[in-house]
């Protein structure tokens, strides 16, 4: 078998959480290979999502790693069933950055998602005009073409959300909703369209306030992906120069932790949806 060049996410995580269950077990990556007939060199292939592995061989793997965790196998199972079947991101291979599929691929399999913005609207709840004008004031400055094929990709990630498919929970600081980056009347219209999605059944929207003082500050823009169980959520963390993910336990437990901060420090729902429109009220008394 060909190994892969470039593994999707789902195949390296699904490699990473092979190696985790074997180290858990305390193996080393020869002795396995010894356990199952092979080389040691198939392991790390195995590991990295270089090289695929069969139904059987998983549960061949979580037999002499003395995993128990059915649901996790299973999980694992349903992955590699289903690992070559590419989502709509696909189109997009070879004209948008790794990172960028990626993400895609992440909520498009996402159980539920969570996110958290200081500095914009989240991207799945961003109009057009909006998104097009962040892209836009990008450093170092993009080509206009790049501007639309970015901003058509974001478009089209908003449908797991806006479909119903997948819960979400969208918390939005003050600061967010006041930034401008293509004067008032963008900004009202965004405002706007936030309120719509907030009334939808399945998207909650929920406002931090300028004067909570709780959360930490190196934590400005998150997204928190459930998976099928616990052991495979994911966080993605944006920073300045790219995109981050964070799959180990310990890491996905402090976001978890931290969602709980923010969600107790948030407006109610409600208390959120009535002061995005105080501030669409501004924005429009400022686009006269």
């Amino acid at each position: 078998m060909a190994l892969r060049s470039n593994p999707t996410f789902r195949q390296r995580r699904l490699g990473a959480e092979l190696r985790r269950m074997r180290e858990q077990a305390g193996l080393g990556g020869s002795e396995l290979a010894r356990a199952l007939g092979i080389n040691p060199a198939h392991v790390t292939q195995m590991e990295s999502g270089k090289t695929g592995i069969s139904v059987e061989r998983l549960r061949t793997i979580a037999a002499l790693c003395m995993c128990v965790n059915e649901p996790l196998i299973d999980a694992l199972a349903d992955i590699i069933s289903g690992r070559d079947k590419g989502g709509w991101w696909e189109d997009y291979r070879g004209r948008l950055a790794q990172h960028f599929l990626e993400m895609a691929e992440i909520e498009g399999r996402a159980h539920g998602l969570s996110t958290y913005t200081m500095a914009f609207i989240p991207g799945l709840l961003q109009t057009t005009a909006y998104a097009s004008a962040v892209f836009a004031r990008g450093f170092p400055l993009l080509p206009h073409h790049e501007v639309d094929l970015r901003t058509a990709f974001r478009i089209q990630r908003q449908q797991v959300v806006r479909s119903g498919e997948t819960p979400y929970s969208a918390y939005i600081h003050e600061a967010a909703l006041r930034m401008q980056f293509s004067g008032p009347k963008v900004q009202a219209e965004q405002l706007g369209s936030l309120i719509e999605d907030s009334e939808r059944s399945t998207i909650s929207v929920r406002v931090v306030l300028f004067d909570v003082d709780t959360l930490p500050v190196n934590y400005e823009n998150f997204t928190y992906a459930e998976g099928p169980v616990p052991e495979l959520d994911t966080a993605q963390m944006d920073s300045g120069l790219g995109s981050v993910l964070y799959d180990a336990p310990a890491h996905t437990a402090q976001f978890r932790s931290l969602l709980d901060r923010i969600d107790s420090a948030a407006l109610s729902e409600e208390e959120s949806r009535e002061f995005i429109q105080s501030i669409k009220k501004d924005m429009e008394s400022k686009d006269v």
